[in-house]
């Protein structure tokens, strides 16, 4: 058996399982479990307690710590304060209610200790981000039900895991009266652990003790230590110390929380593509398949009933509608936490022989799945079924916080579109956010931007930065998410060379925003001029071409139809706006001719009518919501 060669191959399609999820857009989760399970039980490939043998029990163990710790870090109380009362109760209340219905139901259907059907209850109430993000992207419901998503995602993970890690240590305790005391010591010397070493990592890190080329593998370190000291001192409490070292600092007061994030999330990644193999790979396709119909029975109760009622306690008094909140219901996948757990508990709670603790596991798996493919399979028929789908991701962001580039923004702002301003220029993105814009301060293209610019409802770009390199980079960053007909970039003058040669050459072309012969310089020099944006609606009696006889110096920026979807003028422009659109332009007001002679006052009346300024058309925005 060649182990470098094996080890060596489930990191190898381990990441394979996590590019194929980006590419797909799908919960990597999902690839991962199931490539753990065909090299495992399936083909009988990799047998990890052969391969790893005793190193397998604490690898598992340090990897899940990180995980935690990780997960923990992103658990700010002022985050869970600013969310809406539905995010908050969901993460409170309806995590009690979604523990109480599958514990119960798990005691009933299975023959199981009620300490682990409380255990599995705790397992699979964590949602996480890590499966409900691609699903909105991919699903696009509307904005009120995926803020809601996102923000429970984002916070029930780390809830969740103190639950379990709560109730797994007043398990080992005894579970009995005569252990509370020792279930007290555990949690009692947990928080002291875990308090004191965020004390200590913060001071360290605050007095600049610690270069900043070794921060992040020091904090790695520490966490580890710090795990098995803990463990050491008190048997299985390193879970829960990392677990508070965790929320600790994600809460201390000017802790580099970032920095360390970066590099263990980047870790994590790496953990749980070996990990997630590894565990679905000591999976027996006989215990799946042991669950049998009151497995089944047990999912469907967790999807339909759980779920249901969790979220509707948790909206109660709030303006959900009915399909809102029924939508809310049925995206409720399980992801990290309850696989890496549970596995991970399995193991060390054999030692205890507590009755239906083999089942655990595959309960878990059968639970994961099921959600994941059920749930994501069909979130886009229910979303159609309830009318909460978007019809297009419309929403735009704009590299770039120029005059040009917010000028741009407003206007689609005032249109209703959703807008998200992203540069690393302070002063501007402060004067965007002042001006009631999304914003996003910092590189657009960096890991940072990965991890926290959401993008649930954009779906183009507008490349409008003076710096050409960071507009090329843009583009190339996130043509996977958009695809390259959702690209545009505005032209400066000393790019038309080069366009002129990417095309003789077959390359990759820029869709050149707001026409062929339409640069910075251009747009720059118009609103010198005191341009303004001015709205008017083609129609059968004011055509663009009595558009442009009345409008001497313009530029065409978009148009929008009579659904609200976004028409952008690019370097493809045939000079043809069809009617019934609204035509979205920078006008030079000086240049604006006066009425020909030979115009009837009819057709005079109609372009008045027709030619509404920016202002007048402000309220167009508001009815077309109203409308949706």
């Amino acid at each position: 058996m060649d182990t470098a060669l094996l080890l060596s191959g489930v990191v190898g399609i381990g990441i394979a399982a996590q590019w194929l999820a980006w590419y797909l857009k799908q919960p990597s989760i999902l690839f991962l479990l199931l490539i753990g399970i065909i090299v495992g039980p399936v083909l009988g490939v990799f047998d990890p307690d052969l391969v790893l043998g005793e190193l397998m029990f604490p690898f598992i163990s340090l990897g899940v710590a990180i995980i935690l710790f990780e997960g923990s870090l992103t658990l700010e109380f002022d985050e869970i304060n600013s969310m809406g009362t539905v995010v908050q109760m969901l993460v409170s209340v309806g995590v009690l209610i979604t523990i109480a219905i599958v514990a119960l139901s798990t005691y009933l259907l299975f023959d199981v200790d009620p300490l682990i059907a409380l255990l599995f209850g705790a397992l699979v109430c964590v949602t996480g981000p890590t499966v409900i993000m691609p699903l909105l992207r991919s699903v696009r419901p509307n904005k009120t039900i995926s803020n809601i998503l996102k923000w429970e995602g984002i916070i029930i993970d780390p809830i969740g895991a103190i639950a379990v890690v709560l109730v797994y240590e007043y398990i080992i305790s005894g579970g009995e009266a005569s252990s509370i005391l020792l279930f007290a010591k555990i949690v009692v010397l947990a928080t002291a652990m875990g308090m004191a070493g965020a004390w200590l990592l913060a001071f360290l890190m605050r007095r600049h003790m610690i270069p900043e080329f070794l921060r992040n593998v020091f904090t790695l370190a520490f966490v580890l230590v710090l795990f098995s000291v803990s463990n050491h001192l008190e048997h299985e409490s390193g879970l829960l110390t990392v677990t508070v070292l965790g929320v600790a600092l994600a809460n201390w007061p000017k802790f580099p929380r970032d920095t360390i994030l970066e590099f263990n999330e980047s870790l994590t990644i790496l953990l749980i593509s070996v990990l997630f193999i590894i565990l679905a790979a000591r999976v027996e396709l006989e215990s799946l398949l042991s669950v049998g119909f009151a497995g089944l029975v047990l999912l469907a109760i967790v999807m339909f009933v759980a779920r249901p009622l969790s979220v509707w306690a948790s909206s109660i008094g709030s303006n959900l509608k009915t399909n809102e909140k029924l939508m809310i219901s049925w995206i409720g996948p399980r992801g990290i936490v309850a696989a890496a757990i549970s596995s991970l508990f399995a193991i060390r709670l054999q030692e205890y022989d507590i009755q239906g603790v083999e089942l655990l596991v595959p309960l878990v798996f059968m639970v994961i799945i099921g959600t994941v493919m059920i749930q994501g399979l069909g979130a886009k028929i229910v979303g159609n079924l309830l009318g909460v789908r978007e019809p297009e991701t419309n929403g735009i962001l704009i590299v770039g916080s120029n005059p040009i580039a917010l000028l741009v923004a407003t206007s689609l702002k005032d249109q209703g579109f959703d807008v998200i301003v992203a540069h690393n220029n302070y002063t501007n993105i402060a004067r965007a956010r002042m001006s009631g814009l999304r914003t996003y301060f910092g590189n657009p293209i960096s890991d940072h931007a990965d991890h926290h610019l959401d993008l649930i409802g954009i779906g183009r770009l507008f490349a409008m930065s003076m710096d050409k390199e960071m507009n090329t980079l843009s583009e190339i960053h996130y043509r996977h998410e958009f695809g390259e007909r959702k690209l545009y970039r505005l032209k400066f003058s000393d790019e038309k060379v080069k366009s002129e040669r990417d095309d003789k050459q077959g390359n990759f072309h820029s869709q050149w925003l707001f026409g062929k012969d339409v640069t910075y310089t251009k747009l720059a020099s118009m609103l010198s001029k005191k341009a303004r944006i001015k709205i008017t609606n083609i129609t059968d009696s004011y055509s663009f071409e009595q558009y442009k006889a009345d409008n001497k110096q313009f530029v065409p920026l978009y148009t929008i139809d009579k659904e609200g979807k976004l028409h952008v003028i690019t370097d493809k422009f045939d000079g043809i706006v069809p009617r019934d659109r609204k035509l979205i332009s920078l006008v030079v007001e000086d240049e604006v001719q006066p009425k020909p002679v030979d115009v009837t006052p009819k057709q005079e009346q109609a372009r008045l009518a027709a030619d509404a300024n920016f202002e007048s058309s402000s309220k167009a925005p508001e009815k077309r919501k109203e409308k949706s």
